[in-house]
């Protein structure tokens, strides 16, 4: 047949309805099949809707405080009583010394810790103006903030209440007693020492979980996955075989990471290396697990790209990197125990601004290992031998 005879579809030259329809029908039902993407486009508004509606409190009130007690009179008690109704303060306790109370601000049990000197109310009627200490772990300012704000109206209204009959007059005017907060570990109130160290657990949680997740994900789809499942490759074998290398992209992350923080914003280092280095190493594992996990529910590269993405927010939210931890609800700080973040930047604040050692942060490392245990456990269940 010679191109003469040839003869050629013409070209549809007025807008058809029909056509459009149809494609746009065609268009609903791939949206339908691709459940991840759907589930996406309704679960985020969803997410960020209650998170940022019913989690996220940038005043938080009820911080755990412990109180020393050197003198338990009527003033004090007034005083103790006024600042658990302002709700600012959820007193948990009492500690035995001063060092007691630093541990207790150092391992992060409380955010204050209230300090009454020996004979306080007999000072005060004397007239000798004694000194209230406010140990306050100013590690996160927006913490303590408001709290500490609200510190002078409590203690007015406090002596106003206690302080009647022949000391009216005294009551009357200013405090016969002052209050020193001492802001520990970021004494300067500088939000970049808080929000530097914090930093580095986001920007390890977005690389790690979006590149392991990618590139297994990559290899199902060029068919490289089929020459794995035809071999006796065990599921434990594939996912340490996956992930060990990307350590490496994790460690030089995290120097760069460290030398501008020193460099540029001057963020203290005043702990453990090895503490840090243990804390450091098992987030990463954690991390590059979840990406495996990812990687078995995805179908396609753009899928794990979703899933990545998803997890981001609460580790963001959640892990008391934006807003303070202890100002969540109690169902979000259940949440948020559950996100590796949270863990890991108990551990990098605790070395880095609070001088912390292994002991200290063994809890949150604890908490990161058992992470890796489910996440672990669940990514090898679901890792299949044999394709669909």
């Amino acid at each position: 047949m010679s191109a003469d005879t040839i003869t050629h579809r013409p070209r549809a030259s007025r807008f058809s309805f029909r056509r459009f329809g149809a494609v746009l029908y065609k268009e609903f039902i791939q949206m339908r099949r691709d459940r991840v993407t759907f589930g996406m486009m309704i679960g985020l508004p969803l997410v960020q809707l209650f998170l940022f509606g019913f989690a996220i409190n940038a005043d938080p009130h009820h911080l755990p405080t412990l109180v020393e007690l050197g003198d338990n009179g009527p003033l004090t008690r007034a005083m103790i009583a006024g600042m658990q109704q302002s709700d600012y303060f959820d007193f948990r306790g009492q500690v035995a010394g001063t060092q007691a109370g630093e541990e207790a601000l150092r391992r992060g049990d409380a955010n204050f810790v209230v300090v009454i000197p020996q004979n306080f109310e007999r000072d005060v009627i004397r007239g000798r103006n004694p000194e209230i200490l406010v140990a306050a772990d100013a590690s996160d300012p927006a913490a303590v903030g408001g709290a500490s704000a609200a510190l002078s109206g409590i203690v007015s209204a406090a002596v106003q209440q206690v302080m009647v009959g022949p000391l009216t007059v005294q009551g009357s005017m200013a405090p016969p007693f002052s209050v020193a907060v001492h802001r520990e570990y970021n004494p300067e109130g500088k939000t970049s020492t808080n929000i530097v160290p914090g930093l580095l657990a986001i920007i390890l949680s977005m690389t790690m979980i979006v590149i392991t997740s990618i590139a297994i994900v990559k290899e199902t789809e060029r068919g490289t996955m089929e020459m794995l499942i035809a071999t006796p490759v065990r599921p434990l074998e594939v996912m340490l075989g996956k992930i060990l290398p990307y350590i490496f992209v994790g460690y030089v992350q995290t120097i760069v990471f460290l030398l501008a923080a020193q460099a540029v914003f001057h963020v203290p280092f005043d702990g453990s290396w090895w503490a840090f280095f243990l804390g450091f190493n098992l987030f990463i594992i954690v991390n590059l697990a979840f990406g495996f996990l990812i990687s078995t529910a995805a179908r396609n590269q753009m899928q794990a790209m979703q899933l990545s993405f998803f997890t981001i927010l609460p580790s963001i939210l959640l892990s008391g990197f934006m807003f303070p931890f202890s100002g969540m609800p109690g169902w979000a700080q259940v949440l948020g125990t559950a996100v590796p973040a949270t863990h890991f930047m108990r551990i990098i604040r605790a070395v880095m601004l609070k001088g912390g050692n292994i002991a200290d942060v063994a809890p949150a490392c604890g908490a990161l290992l058992i992470i890796l245990l489910v996440i672990s456990g669940i990514a090898m269940l679901r890792y299949r031998q044999t394709l669909d």
